[in-house]
């Protein structure tokens, strides 16, 4: 098992900047690809970035290419998501996932744990 806890997020101006953080707990973190993904009210669940393991790979959409950016610190069993010039559209609740297999062959879905999500509102 593999347990996952989001924080960082909150209220902020269009243009603004937050991190959030994906904690792990639980199995060899390295060991697990992770992604973000988020949902706003009305819409379905969209993939937003994922990071492999050793943090060798990582993916983004392209509605946030340029302005958001995974990375991870296996040590500290920490994945982060750095947003920059965040948008109105950007608000959603986020939420960090892992899984063991078959990573980078699959990092948009098939994810076998998630967190509770972390609310972040970008206002104009």
């Amino acid at each position: 098992q593999v347990q996952l806890i989001e924080s960082g997020g909150g209220l902020v101006q269009a243009g603004g900047s937050l991190r959030l953080s994906c904690e792990a707990s639980g199995r060899t973190f390295s060991n697990y690809g992770v992604g973000w993904f988020r949902q706003a009210p009305g819409k379905e669940r969209e993939f937003v970035a994922a990071i492999s393991g050793s943090g060798g790979n990582t993916y983004s959409a392209n509605s946030v290419t340029g302005r958001f950016t995974i990375s991870r610190d296996n040590a500290k069993n920490t994945v982060y998501l750095q947003m920059s010039s965040l948008k109105p559209e950007d608000t959603a609740v986020y939420y960090c996932t892992a899984k063991r297999y078959n990573f980078d062959a699959d990092y948009r879905s098939n994810y076998g744990y998630w967190g509770q999500g972390t609310q972040v509102t970008v206002s104009s």
